[in-house]
């Protein structure tokens, strides 16, 4: 087993889904083997327009053959595992490269930058994570949410010793638990809709600073849903709710519709923004995937 980078990008001709695989070619394939039962990190080239950099990290369950494409593999992503870093990792950062391991033995950047999938170590590995994990003002959880000594250690100190490798691959770990999932999916959804309830328009911040909105899973964990953008919404308390037990949905183009067992639907109605449609994500590659929203519609939606 063994760290990883995949490039990836949004505008990709390979059959990528992040979230659960990542197509690549024979060439690749005994370097995506050494991934397997590991994690990789996901990385979009500097060269496309708005790069996010290094901006999510998954964990390789196996590795296939494409049954449709030959001399094509696919690694499957271990359900669950993937997750967005809040703050994308450019390849370039202040102290020099987030992947120090591409500097051959002059400090220059080695032909190995331009491998679509290449090894990482673990010091690179828990570099980039630090960085796209740590936060500088906390998007912070609900009162009486419970967190944990090792969960509150993924809130990254850039100033602490260095780990050794067994407390990287520890500190890896933790990033199944459910509660630092949570936080950090808040954390991405929210950027993403500004804060901004996506069905009323408020932007509501309490006295503490504290956005008071949550990040909604379209398709529920609990039914496979995944922790990434395009499967959350920013929605505040009675929109949440509501959108929980199915009296409000959305259509593929984002448009809201009222469900006809709603009681007060003109109160409905007026909690919701003028145009009728989602408020954000400003951008496309964000916004709620078309599968969520339809699983949503069949499978909680009162009609």
């Amino acid at each position: 087993m063994g760290f990883g980078v995949f490039i990836h990008r949004a505008d990709s001709p390979y059959e990528d889904s992040p979230a659960t695989q990542y197509q690549f070619p024979k060439q690749y394939l005994s370097r995506v083997a050494q991934c397997v039962g590991d994690w990789i990190v996901y990385y979009e080239p500097t060269k496309v327009v708005g790069s996010k950099g290094y901006n999510a990290i998954a964990r390789v369950a196996r590795v296939v053959p494409d049954p449709k494409e030959p001399d094509m593999y696919l690694a499957m992503i271990d359900p669950g595992s993937f997750m967005h870093l809040p703050n994308p990792v450019p390849f370039v950062v202040e102290d020099g490269l987030a992947e120090t391991g591409l500097l051959n033995e002059q400090g220059r950047i080695s032909g190995r930058a331009q491998a679509a999938v290449r090894p990482i170590s673990p010091k690179d590995f828990d570099r980039i994570v630090s960085r796209g994990l740590a936060e500088e003002q906390p998007v912070l959880p609900r009162v009486g949410m419970p967190v944990s000594a090792p969960e509150m250690a993924l809130e990254f100190d850039e100033a602490q010793a260095p780990f050794t490798y067994e407390q990287e691959r520890e500190r890896v770990e933790q990033l199944t638990s459910r509660v630092v999932r949570d936080r950090v999916f808040r954390r991405v959804v929210l950027r993403a809709y500004d804060e901004r309830c996506a069905v009323t328009g408020l932007k509501l911040i309490n006295g503490g600073g504290r956005a008071e909105v949550a990040a909604a899973h379209i398709r529920p964990v609990e039914h496979s849903g995944p922790d990434i953008i395009n499967n959350g919404v920013a929605l505040s308390g009675t929109a949440h709710w509501m959108f929980d037990r199915g009296l409000i949905g959305f259509t593929d183009d984002l448009e809201i519709v009222v469900s006809r067992h709603v009681n007060d639907r003109d109160g409905v109605e007026s909690l919701i923004n003028r145009t009728g449609r989602l408020i954000g994500p400003t951008a496309g590659r964000d916004r709620p995937h078309p599968a969520f929203l339809s699983w949503h519609r069949e499978n909680c939606f009162k009609r």
